[in-house]
């Protein structure tokens, strides 16, 4: 995957630095997707697009950093956003069902 796909200014594009710019796009754009709700809700929120868009922009820079570039420093910057996206979508996930549930039992009785 490091075969060279075309020029571009100058830049050299591989498929792997395809994946790297996809993961700075993802963890970047979640900021554009925050910024967003925040405005349609007229206060601060954390929609869950914005974690899914940070486990797939953490997972795809790990790879690029990883298997790309192996390069320590990328590794190292990019553990602990995903381990805190991931995290964080779950606890939204399990408060969700949590609320589903609240939501049957008071409509079955």
């Amino acid at each position: 995957m490091n075969e060279v796909l075309f020029h571009l200014h100058g830049v050299v594009v591989t498929p792997w630095k395809i994946v790297g710019y996809i993961g700075v796009l993802m963890f970047g754009g979640r900021w554009v997707v925050q910024l967003v709700a925040s405005r349609i809700a007229n206060r601060p929120v954390m929609p869950r697009t914005f974690w899914y868009m940070s486990m797939v922009g953490s997972i795809a820079l790990l790879s690029y950093f990883i298997f790309g570039k192996n390069d320590s420093v990328g590794i190292l910057s990019n553990l602990f956003p995903a381990f805190t996206a991931g995290y964080n979508l779950w606890l939204d996930l399990r408060a969700k069902a949590a609320l589903n549930r609240i939501g049957q039992d008071s409509a079955s009785t």
